[in-house]
């Protein structure tokens, strides 16, 4: 590595939202880092799923606008 041009990097406390506390390298200006969602409780890692209601919002989303009614052939 060339001397002079990367950033200090040192130990960071990461504390998520769910409770879950680990030390990572960065080159972050403060000691502790706050995050919404790591990988304890993160879906992808975890294999839960929350169910999200899209059929709601399109009916919402119809309501407000003014959506032309499904038909048979639809």
């Amino acid at each position: 590595m060339k001397e002079g041009i990367h950033p200090e990097s040192r130990q960071v406390a990461v504390t998520c939202s769910c409770g879950n506390k680990f030390e990572v390298r960065l080159a972050h200006p403060e000691d502790t880092m706050q995050i919404e969602i790591c990988s304890a409780c993160h879906p992808f890692f975890t294999g839960t799923q929350k169910i999200i209601e899209a059929a709601g919002q399109v009916d919402k989303f119809r309501r407000r606008y003014g959506g032309r009614e499904k038909t048979a052939a639809e």
